[in-house]
């Protein structure tokens, strides 16, 4: 089944309309101007440190712990597209260590202070009404202060608590602009060593470039929101709460919500005051991501800690609709043969191989030094933990370090081995299989994005897991997910029954 939201028929149904906004292009001045803000900032707090290693050259140089600090001040300074990358170090640990999405934090809800006068003539103009038409009472203090938009606390006329979410004045220029500077950078360090961070961090900044559209019209996180809260209502998912928008009061830079009172779902020391037992109600989430995906190739493709409320009431608020993923044909094809793949359909491990093979062409063999049959064992042992094996015993980051060994080892070469010889083989030899994976056109494809933003939110669950559900699998349901999969479509990536 196709993702597409422009195809006919009961698709149309399962997937929300969306309208990206369209991006400006940034003048000259305004790239020299940023770029500049960008040096000044980064200079300002990475200054101290730099000038401690000049002093102690004999000390080890740049460890992650000194890096994350001024790192995160200088995000946080810059805000926007920067705060942004924030939120998914601090809801990342696989990816960038404990130490630094504990730093990270900060980001999942702090932002610039906008002045208040500004949000007041954001919400008049886009409402066509003045503040006091709208709302009984309008507190000027943000609840919650994110890269993209501000969050404030309102009350309706008819007595209803809202919150009420303004776009930043003139972030679109600003992200417009961060994209622009950032993406030669990425691509260049990408291309050129082949690092799977480089490689990693650029998929992201792609997708973004993308999906920023999305968020930048909340009219399209408004439809996202009424359509996954009649989806829970209708398989059941009582735990689940989306807020309810209110159209009347909403537009393209105002979105007017039902208020959900609650604590962020990883802020342990609040979620022990509320004598909640969080585990029903991860799994729950978890639960309702699988149905979507395998039923509709759509899921909240930000489910960080920052929007995963545990409510007063005992139930678990997911809020900020601004990202959707929605896989195409192909990406859906491919996660519902992973998924059979891992509750015991065999020849599922193949199909998922020559497919990854076909996509990416012969630089993912050649990267492993492996044949076809040695391939699916190895691509079995890096997928199968992550869905099977308790929370507690998975460690996404140990795989990603696994394959990297792997990588090493085919070419010879150690992958922790520091010396300029071993630093230089292991880079030229990475960037040589980048290039062959260029030409043969994954990268940067619906495909690619698509399970990416899968990836993505699997980390994110890894954090909850181990804080909540140590001792479960993803996959604790067998029966559950065996329905699941036995409803959903088995047609292949050009709509024919898959191969094997």
């Amino acid at each position: 089944m196709t993702s597409d939201p422009d195809s006919p028929g009961e698709l149309g149904e399962s997937v929300p309309r969306v309208h990206p906004r369209r991006l400006p292009r940034p003048r000259r001045r305004e790239l020299a101007a940023r770029g500049s803000e960008i040096a000044l900032v980064a200079a300002k707090h990475f200054g101290p440190l730099m000038l401690r290693e000049l002093r102690h050259p004999r000390r080890a140089r740049f460890a992650p712990q000194l890096v994350a600090h001024p790192l995160r001040l200088t995000y946080e300074e810059l805000g926007g597209t920067f705060i942004k990358f924030g939120q998914i170090i601090a809801s990342s640990p696989a990816l960038f260590g404990d130490e630094a999405a504990d730093e990270f934090r900060s980001c999942l809800d702090t932002g610039p202070v906008v002045p208040f006068a500004l949000v007041r003539q954001q919400v008049e103009d886009d409402l066509g009404m003045e503040l006091a038409e709208a709302y009984a009472e309008f507190d000027p203090e943000p609840v919650g202060r994110a890269s993209i938009a501000v969050v404030y606390r309102a009350r309706l006329h008819d007595g209803r608590d809202v919150a009420v979410k303004v776009l930043r004045p003139g972030i679109e220029r600003l992200v417009a602009t961060d994209i622009d500077l950032m993406q030669p950078f990425f691509e260049l360090l990408a291309k050129q060593t082949g690092e799977q961070l480089a490689g990693s961090t650029l998929q992201l900044l792609d997708g973004f470039r993308r999906q920023i559209g999305e968020e930048m019209d909340l009219r399209n996180e408004a439809r996202a929101m009424a359509h996954f809260r009649r989806l829970n209502a209708d398989v059941g998912l009582d735990l689940l709460v989306v807020p309810e928008p209110y159209p009347e009061l909403s537009g393209q830079n105002v979105l007017t919500m039902e208020y959900l009172d609650g604590v962020p779902i990883d802020d342990l020391a609040r979620v022990g005051e509320l004598g909640i037992d969080p585990a029903p109600l991860v799994e729950q989430v978890v639960r309702a991501f699988f149905l979507t995906v395998v039923r509709w190739g759509t899921f909240h493709g930000d489910v960080h800690a920052g929007n995963m409320l545990l409510l007063r009431d005992g139930r678990v608020g997911v809020i900020d609709w601004g990202i959707v993923g929605r896989l195409d044909r192909e990406t859906h094809w491919f996660f519902l043969r992973i998924l059979a793949a891992v509750l015991g359909e065999e020849a599922a491990w193949t199909d998922v191989t020559r497919h990854l093979v076909a996509t990416y062409g012969p630089a993912l063999q050649e990267a492993v030094g492996m044949s076809e049959e040695e391939l699916t064992v190895f691509i079995r042992s890096m997928i199968e933990p992550i869905l099977t094996k308790p929370f507690g015993e998975v460690s996404m980051a140990a795989l990603m370090q696994a394959t990297e060994a792997q990588v090493a080892r085919a070419q010879g070469i150690e992958a922790r081995q520091r010396s300029v010889r071993a630093i230089f083989r292991r880079l030229r030899h990475q960037r040589r299989i980048r290039r062959m994976a260029d030409a043969a056109g994954g990268f940067e494809t619906d495909f690619d994005r698509g399970n990416f933003l899968l990836g993505k939110q699997l980390m994110y669950f890894e954090r909850y897991g181990k804080l909540f559900l140590a001792d479960v699998p993803i996959l604790n349901d067998r029966a559950f997910f065996e329905e699941l999969l036995a409803g959903a479509a088995t047609a292949g990536p050009d709509g024919t029954p898959p191969p094997g």
